[in-house]
């Protein structure tokens, strides 16, 4: 069993990348993704968020969004708008943003390997979220948003991949947001097998981003049983690292019943609390910035903790444990709706709105995961917090669909 293998790929055709890629489904809500559409119909949102073509009030988990997606898909390739390569490829995908580039490897990916653990997982999955993505997955048979995944230090898989993306790509596009995605196409069957060993002498790979589609194109699998290209699943991979983490940030709807006053007390027992005249960037795990009352602070923990276990190396949790359990009261974070998280990518001036609208009444600014960490916890086969790591740039969703005929 290898760890990867080539795929007919379902692309844009030449021409078409930038009225197609689209953000994945899950960085936007329905009215955000209605209005990124607007004027464009061969925007992947028409299949990855297909409520936007229905009315206002659907319910995104309707039968009706499925089957909208589907028709759209159908629609798109009917009008070549995408196109299918006649024989498997790999394809290398590079992500530039603010200068800085990483350059990954497309494939499908192996759920074999997947449920014995060589591609690792670190994060819990919810079950409706799950539901969501079968059922788009069978609606439109095919798998439409890639897996992010890291690959450990490979100084040879590296060198090929850039030697790929050498001459004049296949795609190459800027986004609205200044992400910039190049697709080359890799055919020569000399290459192919190239990949196939370099990836398959790793000793694993790690899920960074898409527990959701990886947890559901398994579930797909197991239900239609036999073989055949449900048997793997659609991934980027990329050097462990080139990959970049934002802090995934907290926001808390109410004080517990506290003033501002009384929170910054019960903070000095276990932080030193200092107020800025600028928003805080963390700069390292034991520190936090927080929003209150129109003002920022910088927490730094007065106790840093010393452990071997990787989640306790993770800037969560002393968070967690010495302030969102004891004085907000939240124990169970994926449930509680009393607070919500906030990706990086969203910039610390989104935490100030929150708080300064009054819709939150604390936000925390967190440093990043780090990807060692990420991948020790993979490899002890623990689970990290929810919303632990936000990955950015994002794949595009549009750019390489798995087709499972």
């Amino acid at each position: 069993m290898t760890l990867i293998k080539p795929f007919r790929a379902l692309r844009p055709a030449p021409g078409r990348a930038a009225e197609i890629l689209a953000p994945p489904y899950d960085v936007l809500s329905s009215a955000e993704a209605r209005a990124r559409a607007e004027a464009r119909p061969w925007s992947f949102l028409h299949v990855s968020k297909a409520e936007i073509d229905l009315a206002p009030s659907t319910d995104p988990y309707a039968a009706a969004v499925y089957a909208k997606a589907a028709e759209n898909l159908r629609a798109m390739t009917a009008a070549g708008v995408l196109m299918r390569d006649a024989k498997p490829c790999y394809y290398v995908y590079r992500l530039t943003r603010r200068g800085r580039c990483q350059t990954g490897l497309a494939a499908v990916a192996s759920l074999g390997a997947y449920a014995a653990n060589r591609i690792r997982k670190h994060e819990l999955t919810s079950p409706a979220k799950e539901d969501d993505r079968v059922r788009q997955i069978d609606a439109v048979n095919a798998q439409t948003g890639p897996v992010m995944l890291a690959y450990p230090a490979a100084p040879q898989l590296d060198a090929i991949l850039a030697q790929a993306a050498a001459g004049t790509a296949a795609v190459d596009v800027t986004a609205d947001d200044g992400v910039r995605h190049q697709l080359w196409v890799i055919d020569d069957d000399a290459a192919i097998t190239g990949f196939t060993h370099g990836v398959d002498a790793l000793p694993a790979l790690y899920i960074a981003d898409g527990h959701h589609r990886s947890a559901a194109a398994l579930r797909v699998a197991q239900a239609r049983g036999g073989d055949g290209p449900h048997r793997y699943f659609l991934a980027v991979l990329f050097p462990q690292g080139e990959m970049t983490i934002l802090g995934y940030n907290r926001v808390l709807r109410d004080l517990n019943g506290r003033s501002p006053e009384k929170l910054l007390a019960e903070l000095r027992d276990k932080y030193t609390v200092e107020p800025s005249d600028t928003p805080v960037h963390p700069a390292r795990a034991n520190e936090i910035g927080m929003v209150l009352g129109g003002r920022w602070y910088r927490l730094v923990l007065r106790a840093a903790p010393q452990s071997a276990d990787p989640i306790e190396r993770l800037p969560i949790t002393p968070l967690t444990r010495n302030v969102i359990a004891p004085i907000f009261g939240i124990t169970d974070p994926r449930t509680d709706k009393r607070i919500d998280f906030v990706g990086g990518g969203r910039g610390l001036a989104e935490l100030e709105r929150l708080v300064g609208s009054g819709q939150m009444a604390a936000a925390f600014a967190l440093y990043p995961t780090q990807m060692q960490d990420l991948m020790a916890v993979a490899d002890a086969g623990a689970i990290m917090p929810p919303k632990s790591t936000w990955f950015e740039p994002k794949l595009a969703d549009g750019m390489v669909s798995h087709v499972l005929d």
